[in-house]
């Protein structure tokens, strides 16, 4: 196989990140090529959230009527208590007037879309599969990728979107503290049954103190069902730090929902008749001050890994994509353009990283949890004004960056 031309840029990991970059240097008629660890593709993972400021970025590549045919176009945002009690319901994406839609939709499905975008438009050589990146190299002309079991390719910058275990991470910050691991677990599941709410809610209950979950739709099947994705998080000083993706057993974490059995959805069975069970930890990283180290960047997991919270971490690594594409554009020198990303980009998804941990979303569901001392309440207005709800809301839209004008790339 011949090595990537000097002049290309060589993108690590084929990743949402990963692949999104390609399609926007393209776009931009920058030659790049993609090195992937993984020896085939294979659609992964569950659901994902993407929020109208990174479809914003999706749809510039040509790519939303292709999310819209394989994912849900959202609503709602629902918060509700652990006895199934309304909190508080806003509208999402197009439905709050965005320009952009959102689209809760498979993992596998939103990387497939990305995946054959980058095929027909780069070609089949754009991505190879089976290189593990080992290591990087680099002076002043370039740098040099090395792989485990694969020649060693060479390009005027690297891009490590070689996400939460990456190598290149390991290379330039070698002491580094274990993952931040808070005693938090998540299992995750798809189940195929009817809609409930609206078929498009994003739908939040209870709180991560007692056991909360995250429910909602991300396909569509024409007999009227739904693909259901579901997320547990609980406190367990029992589980340690686990393997991603690890098969779920129903009895180790059922006991917080094994009561939920609401007038709009009954969540025991929903968990019963699950297609498959996962678990994950809850891991993030600490913030770190440095992303760019000459011609190397870090993007994506590799730089800001984060709680999968609020839609954030693919999201990101998109964003990331979007501002350094236009920046090689604007700037010749690529080691610049790397300098201006990392000053545009650190301190606020670093702010992200640190808001996931203590103020995301479901945030709303704590405040109110805290007032009725997790008891039911009769009237929400006369635990709290409804329109505090909406300034949580309103705060992690911005620091997260997807309120209307920060969506709207303004």
């Amino acid at each position: 196989m011949k090595s990537a031309k000097n002049g290309d840029i060589v993108i690590i990991g084929g990743g949402i990140g990963g692949l999104t970059m390609a399609l926007s240097l393209h776009q931009r008629g920058i030659p790049c090529r993609v090195f992937e660890a993984a020896s085939e593709f294979r659609p992964l993972g569950v659901g994902i959230n993407m929020m109208p400021h990174a479809i914003r970025v999706l749809s510039t590549l040509g790519l939303e009527e292709n999310l819209n045919r394989y994912g849900v176009e959202a609503k709602e945002f629902a918060y509700f208590n652990r006895h199934g009690q309304e909190i508080f319901t806003e509208p999402c994406g197009r439905f709050a007037g965005y320009e952009y839609p959102h689209f809760s939709i498979h993992r596998g499905d939103l990387h497939q879309v990305l995946y054959e975008a980058v095929v027909e438009r780069l070609g089949v050589g754009a991505v190879s599969l089976g290189h593990r990146c080992a290591g990087v190299e680099q002076d002043a002309d370039g740098v040099t990728v090395r792989f485990e079991d694969a020649p060693e390719q060479h390009g005027r910058i690297a891009l490590a979107f070689d996400g939460f275990h990456s190598a290149l991470r390991h290379q330039f910050y070698p002491d580094e503290a274990p993952p931040q691991f808070g005693g938090i677990n998540m299992w995750r599941g798809v189940t195929r049954r009817k809609p409930f709410l609206t078929g498009a809610s994003v739908t939040r209950v209870g709180t991560v103190q007692v056991g909360k979950m995250v429910i909602y739709a991300i396909r569509q099947f024409d007999d009227g069902t739904q693909l259901i994705n579901w997320n547990t998080e609980q406190p367990r000083d029992d589980h340690k730090l686990n393997d991603w993706a690890t098969p779920g057993r129903i009895e180790d974490f059922i006991e917080p929902f094994a009561g939920w059995k609401f007038d709009w959805l009954d969540i025991p069975q929903l968990i019963a008749d699950a297609e498959f069970i996962l678990e994950y930890p809850m891991v993030d990283r600490d913030p770190v001050g440095r992303w760019v180290f000459d011609r190397v960047a870090l993007m994506g997991d590799a730089a800001h890994p984060m709680y999968p919270r609020g839609g954030n971490g693919g999201a990101q690594a998109i964003l990331d994509a979007e501002c350094l594409s236009g920046l090689l554009t604007e700037h010749e020198d690529p080691v610049a353009a790397l300098r201006m990303f990392e000053a545009e980009r650190l301190e606020v998804v670093n702010r992200i990283v640190l808001t996931n941990r203590d103020q995301p979303p479901d945030y709303i569901i704590e405040t109110v949890d805290n007032l009725t001392g997790g008891a039911p309440f009769e009237r929400i207005e006369d635990v709290i004004d409804p329109a505090e709800l909406a300034a949580i809301s309103d705060r992690y839209k911005d620091t997260a960056r997807y309120s209307k004008e920060a969506a709207c790339g303004r």
